[in-house]
């Protein structure tokens, strides 16, 4: 999504997640009401809009807000994240019911929803902000992401190495209110009609789910 503001500005250009119809496709959304026993989970792979509808059309999750993580700033805007140097990416917090939906599937639909061997980039939104991370809470999570690496690259599915960073949890800060459930308020975006539905479509072809109805 690098460059909202001048993808606008190209008359839609399909440069990154910032821009043709949802058509038939239910864009899921969160739920502000909060569940009991919620469990909080972060994940970075790439434009968090479409992080956001690939964990928000789990069961399970209620809801996943978009925003920034894994820098050192304390207050950063999507203007000085998109400059490369705060160090954060675009991130999302997954809230989610671990008596419905474990963590390990959490993973899974993480790693089967993006490119994790590119290095600063998904599809055209390049830079740090664009980068891969799988955060952990405790040393139960870090192992369940160094496995699902270990088994990704054993697969040989990929012709290079998974890169996706594995980091602790420190701080996250949600995104503007704008960002948040974009792809459902902007349908007419021309990077929301083609790439962000088309990315999603893909992801619920090749994942088995559980998906809410």
């Amino acid at each position: 999504m690098k460059s909202l503001f001048s993808v606008l500005a190209t008359v839609m250009l399909f440069v990154s997640c910032a821009q043709s119809q949802t058509g038939n496709v239910q864009i899921p959304v969160g739920s502000k009401k909060a569940g009991k026993n919620e469990a909080v989970a972060t994940f970075a792979e790439g434009c968090f809009w479409h992080a956001e509808i690939v964990f928000q059309s789990l069961v399970g999750v209620r809801d996943a807000v978009s925003g920034y993580a894994g820098g050192t700033d304390e207050d950063p805007t999507y203007e000085k994240v998109s400059g490369g140097n705060t160090g954060h990416a675009e991130s999302v917090n997954v809230y989610y019911d671990p008596s419905v939906i474990s963590y390990e599937t959490l993973v899974a639909a993480f790693f089967a929803s993006m490119d994790p061997t590119t290095v600063n980039r998904q599809g055209n939104d390049a830079g740090t902000e664009y980068r891969s991370i799988a955060f952990y809470r405790n040393e139960k999570e870090k192992k369940i992401i160094e496995a699902a690496i270990a088994k990704i690259n054993a697969s040989k599915k990929y012709r290079s190495a998974v890169v996706t960073e594995v980091k602790p949890f420190t701080a996250f800060y949600p995104a503007e209110d704008y960002h948040q459930e974009y792809i459902k308020f902007h349908p007419e975006n021309g990077y929301v009609q083609h790439v962000s539905i088309p990315d999603y479509l893909e992801f619920r072809k090749n994942f088995k789910g559980p998906y809410k109805p």
